[in-house]
């Protein structure tokens, strides 16, 4: 999680009681926001209060303020359709947050702007938030599941595969892409997709919720510590994981490069093809919001691996 997003979260729960006028997000005009449970979703916890958005200015990224949202009890999903041509590839959004809040735009619709101009259809998950792994009472980083987030992770795969010929989507090009915590959401439903964690509700979720591929952007909560790279035990890499691409600063003082480091050594031992980027200089959070370091140029090497890796046509 960035430093913005602590000292957003510091306010947030300061401020104790938030008053109901507080704005809720919505997606631009023409895409609707869909909740991905027909009822209450399985497993709920107590939020703080209601869902609200709030846009934060006094740690800009880039030179410009991005919005979060806080206390989704109800999580939804969000169509973009390509602008470009489309490929009939898919990617499902997962914005980071440290699993307590989504910062919206700039890990979420900024994301789907770029995947739409490669004839990419993107489907923005607002996943439930708060919810583990961060412990607010002892103020640590724990490796529990993230039950809640993967379990709307799960539903909406299932989802997407259910709609792909309404959508004009090939079933197996389905992919997820997720930035800080969504980056470990992207491990943990590439790892964690042969059972639900729920009882199934309707057809869709008789279909399968493993992605196609995966990119995992400064992701985090995967290293365990210690000098031997020891991976999160709730992230069971195996051989059947997707091909996966990450990419990381080793100036990320949020999460650390060891988190990249750890799952691409798990994936590489289990024959996974994985392909990884370092950078020396880019810290966290940066998005796709370009700067002159080298990093945020990342998008373009996704679009060529998804070529490499047969995804997208050359």
């Amino acid at each position: 999680m960035t430093k913005p997003f602590i000292f957003a979260l510091s306010i947030v729960f300061a401020s104790g009681g938030l008053s109901a006028q507080k704005p809720v997000w919505r997606p631009s005009a023409g895409h609707a926001q869909v909740p991905i449970w027909p009822g209450v979703a399985p497993d709920g916890q107590p939020v703080p209060g209601p869902e609200y958005a709030r846009t934060e200015k006094g740690h800009p990224v880039a030179g410009r303020p991005w919005a979060y949202v806080s206390n989704v009890s109800r999580p939804t999903m969000t169509r973009y359709s390509p602008k470009a041509k489309n490929t009939g590839v898919a990617v499902v959004v997962f914005p980071g947050g440290g699993f307590q809040i989504l910062a919206i735009d700039l890990e979420g619709t900024e994301v789907c702007d770029w995947l739409t101009s490669n004839g990419i259809t993107c489907i923005l998950l607002k996943y439930r938030v708060p919810s583990p792994p961060y412990d607010w009472r002892s103020k640590r980083y724990t490796f529990a599941r993230s039950t809640m987030a993967l379990e709307d992770a799960q539903r909406t795969m299932g989802l997407v595969r259910f709609h792909a010929a309404e959508w004009h989507i090939d079933p197996h090009k389905i992919g997820v892409l997720g930035l800080s915590a969504g980056g470990y959401l992207v491990a943990e439903i590439s790892t964690n997709f042969e059972h639900r964690l729920y009882a199934p509700v309707d057809a869709a979720d008789k279909e399968s919720c493993r992605p196609d591929f995966a990119v995992g952007v400064y992701p985090g909560h995967l290293w365990i510590g210690g000098n031997d790279y020891k991976l999160n035990p709730n992230v069971p890499v195996t051989r059947q994981t997707p091909p996966t691409f990450l990419v990381q600063a080793e100036d990320d003082n949020v999460d650390g490069v060891n988190q990249s480091l750890a799952y691409y050594i798990a994936l590489k031992n289990a024959g996974v093809p994985v392909e990884m980027h370092l950078y020396a200089h880019g810290g966290h959070a940066f998005g796709l919001r370009r700067t002159q370091l080298p990093i945020t140029r990342w998008p373009q090497l996704v679009n060529t691996w998804l070529k490499t890796i047969r995804m997208l046509p050359e």
